[in-house]
C-alpha cells in the first residue's frame, strides 16, 4: 500500500523536482500539497502549488491550501527567480475557498491517524502554527522530515545557518520540542545531490509534461548557481526529503540531542547538535549524516521516466 504523505513546500526549482517525484511515485500517496512562504512570498507560493498541479497533472490530485501570511528577512528569488520558477510566470488555475495550510494539515493528519508522514521542504512555520492550533495532532503523525539545518557544513543563509532554519528558527525550535523526534536532513547531506547542466536539460522522458516543465525552469537555476556559488550544475536539495520517505534506509541518520539557536546575531538558525558523551537536556532528533546518492539518482531516473 502506498505511503501517505503531506508535503509542505515553498515552491522553487529544486522543490518542483521533489514534488514531481512524490506525485509520480506509485509507492507514495500525496494526500496534501501545502504551500508556505520562503523562496517566494506566501501569495506566490500558493500560486506555484497550483502551477505544479496543473503542469505535472498527477493521476490523483492532492488537497491544497492557502499559504500562511508569513514575512521573512530573506527569500530565494536570486536562485529561483522572482516567481520561484525561473521567471517563466506560468498561468495557474484559481481554486476558490481554500483553507489555510495549518488547518488543512491538521485535518489531513486527523483523518489518517498514525498513517501520514509530513515532509517540510521549506520553513517550519506552518507545522509550528498547526501545533499552536492543535497541540495533540503531532501524536498522530507517523514521521516528520525536515529538510534544513547544517551541522558540520557552513550555512547558506549565514556562517552557521541553513536557509529554511534561518527564516523561522523559533518554529524549528518549537517543533523539535514537541517530542516528535524529526528526521533532519541538513546541508551536510543535501549538498551531495548535484546534477550537471547536461543532466538537468536531458531528462529521461522528454515527451512527458513533467519533464518538459522541469526543463523550462532549470536554466535559470543553472545560471544562478554559477553566478552565486561558482557551481556548474544545481543542487536538488529538496529531493533528499522525498527520498527519505520513498527509499527507506537511503538516508543514514544518527539520533542526537539538538536544538536551534533563535537569537544569536551571528548564529540565528544554527542547528546545535550536542555531541558530548554526557549531553544535557536537549530533545532528540535524527540528523542525516550520509545518503546513498547513487540509489537516489537511480530513483529520480526511474520515476521521471514513468512520469506523465
Amino acid at each position: 500500500m502506498p505511503k501517505k504523505v503531506i508535503l509542505i513546500a515553498d515552491p522553487g526549482i529544486d522543490t518542483a523536482f521533489a514534488v514531481a517525484l512524490a506525485l509520480h511515485d506509485p509507492n507514495l500517496d500525496v494526500i496534501g500539497l501545502l504551500p508556505c512562504a520562503g523562496n517566494v512570498k506566501a501569495e506566490q507560493a500558493t500560486t506555484n502549488i497550483n502551477v505544479l498541479i496543473d503542469h505535472l497533472d498527477p493521476a490523483k490530485w492532492p488537497r491544497t491550501a492557502t499559504a500562511l501570511p508569513a514575512v521573512y528577512d530573506l527569500d530565494g528569488t536570486a536562485l529561483h527567480g522572482a516567481d520561484g520558477f525561473g521567471n517563466n510566470h506560468f498561468p495557474a488555475s484559481t481554486r476558490h475557498q481554500q483553507h489555510p495550510a495549518d488547518k488543512v494539515l491538521i485535518e489531513l493528519v486527523r483523518e489518517n491517524p498514525r498513517e501520514v508522514s509530513v515532509l517540510c521542504l521549506g520553513p517550519v512555520t506552518t507545522f509550528a502554527r498547526a501545533v499552536d492550533r492543535d497541540p495533540e495532532f503531532v501524536k498522530l503523525i507517523d514521521k516528520l522530515v525536515l529538510v534544513g539545518g547544517c551541522w558540520k557544513e557552513p550555512g547558506n543563509a549565514g556562517p552557521a545557518a541553513e536557509f529554511h532554519f534561518y527564516l523561522d528558527p523559533d518554529a524549528v525550535k518549537r517543533t523539535i520540542h514537541t517530542g516528535v523526534a524529526p528526521i533532519i536532513i541538513p546541508l551536510d547531506v543535501t549538498r551531495r545531490l548535484i546534477f550537471s547542466p547536461t543532466e538537468l536539460l536531458d531528462l529521461p522522458n522528454p515527451e512527458s509534461r513533467t519533464c518538459q516543465f522541469l526543463r523550462k525552469i532549470v536554466p535559470f537555476a543553472i545560471r544562478a548557481s554559477m553566478n552565486q556559488y561558482g557551481i556548474e550544475g544545481f543542487h536538488l536539495k529538496d529531493v533528499l526529503g522525498v527520498a527519505a520517505l520513498a527509499l527507506p534506509g537511503c538516508i543514514t541518520t544518527e539520533t542526537r540531542p539538538a536544538d536551534v539557536e533563535t537569537k544569536g546575531e551571528l548564529t540565528r538558525g544554527m542547528l546545535v547538535v550536542d555531541s558530548r558523551k554526557n549531553p544535557g537536556t536537549m530533545p532528540d532528533v535524527r540528523v542525516g549524516v550520509d545518503a546513498a546518492i547513487g540509489e537516489i539518482r537511480q530513483y529520480i531516473e526511474r520515476v521521471l521516466k514513468g512520469a506523465a
